[in-house]
């Protein structure tokens, strides 16, 4: 049976960008043979899709990295370089996008198609054609490709289930879905057999079928930590309907009125309107309870067996009821994307005693683009942070002849117009 896995780290990074052509025709018959380098392709962007056909995060727990193809290089003769491709990556439906280092959610994908950005790819350079002018008649120069946007992700996928069993761990959670399910989870007398959630379908005709989610078995204080039940406890979040198990064997003594309480107070402690959900209350192993042993429990709910099926039927029944209930009355959910427009034009910030950084897309873009060997690009580059108004930014942010101006890993020394 393959691995369950809920949780990865993604790196994405999409393609660079192809660099620009230098390029001058030289055909015999043109007297004046002109500039006719092309323009590279555009990197591939990366994009996260929803799809209900995968099932889990395994396929990243091993090979984290995901990059698109780079952009071609252009070429003479006006030869546009090729785009590179993008890259779409298929992750679960339910699947939450963060940002690794700060834990900030950028997305949620809720839904089967739905679809976000995780790494843009880098703009192609444009070639020396482009830079043709009254002023240039030659340019020798063109741009560099840009980099693809390259960051860390943290997937985590918060299970989509119609119900979530909880109990205590041996509750009878696992042997209860391997009954009503095709699901074939690990079963054992031991603490913690369920070290991963199971899911299982259960299907009751044409018409009616439900998802069933087992969920690791919880312990008091596992909204606090401890045990399993913390790591676990967000996939019960997504569920509809709860149905707590409740061991009629004495388990190490906890009475099943106690183990109710117990769950309930740990569901409320890590999220208060679980304790709102539709939930059932069903004592499991009644092979194992006679009926003088109930009465003494005061025990007076619907009671089940796995092994020998006794109240499963009316169980299921009941779930089911429940669940189209909760389906019908909550709108289909929406999947979720943070957006931060870019810093447009230029942005000046002090960073030190005499150090200044200029940021903004399209400044940053001036420098990376271009090639700062050569005197024509260098010029060029100048005329462009002119033209953005940098000179006049920087004496108003208080910039003195020397400082040192940084626009991403470029610096030059600031010298104010006379």
């Amino acid at each position: 049976m393959s691995q369950f896995v809920d949780e990865c780290q993604l790196n994405v990074r999409g393609g660079d960008g192809g660099a620009g052509c230098v390029s001058f025709r030289r055909e015999g018959p043109v007297v004046m043979g002109g500039p006719n380098g092309g323009d590279g392709g555009n990197g591939g962007d990366v994009w996260l899709v929803a799809d209900h056909n995968v099932a889990s995060l395994l396929s990243f727990r091993d090979h984290p990295h995901r990059r698109a193809e780079s952009g071609v290089h252009g070429k003479g003769k006006d030869l546009h370089g090729k785009r590179g491709a993008s890259l779409e990556i298929k992750v679960p439906e339910g699947t939450v996008v963060r940002d690794l280092y700060s834990g900030e959610v950028l997305a949620e994908l809720n839904r089967h198609g739905d679809r976000w950005l995780s790494a843009a790819g880098g703009r192609g350079g444009r070639g020396n054609a482009r830079f043709l002018s009254n002023k240039r008649r030659a340019p020798s120069f063109a741009e560099q490709g840009e980099h693809g946007e390259e960051r860390w992700l943290k997937l985590e996928i918060k299970l989509m289930a119609d119900v979530a069993l909880v109990g205590f761990p041996n509750a009878g959670k696992s042997t209860l879905i391997s009954v009503v399910s095709a699901a074939k989870p690990k079963i054992a007398d031991y603490p913690f057999t369920t070290l991963v959630p199971n899911l299982g379908v259960v299907r009751l005709d044409e018409e009616t079928e439900f998802v069933m989610a087992d969920i690791p078995g919880l312990i008091e204080g596992a909204s606090e930590g401890r045990g399993l039940g913390h790591q676990f406890l967000r996939h019960v979040e997504r569920a509809r309907v709860l149905c707590l198990l409740i061991d009629l064997v004495a388990l190490d003594g906890i009475t099943p009125d106690e183990q109710e309480r117990i769950l309930l107070q740990e569901l409320g402690r890590y999220q208060p309107d679980l304790l709102d959900r539709p939930r059932v209350v069903v004592g499991t192993k009644a092979d194992a309870v006679s009926v003088e042993e109930l009465a003494e429990l005061g025990w007076t709910r619907p009671v089940i067996s796995s092994v020998t099926h006794q109240g499963v039927g009316d169980l299921i029944g009941r779930l089911a009821s429940l669940v189209h209930e909760a389906r019908t009355a909550e709108p289909q959910p929406e999947g979720m994307v943070v957006l931060r427009p870019e810093i447009s034009g230029a942005v000046v910030e002090r960073v030190g005693d005499g150090e200044f950084r200029l940021l903004g897309r399209e400044v940053e873009r001036v420098v990376a683009l271009n090639d700062i060997t050569t005197t024509e690009a260098l010029a060029y580059i100048d005329h462009r942070l002119e033209r953005l108004g940098v000179p006049r930014m920087l004496a108003r942010a208080g910039a003195t002849d020397g400082d040192v101006i940084w626009i991403g890993e470029f610096s030059f020394e600031y010298q104010p117009d006379l």
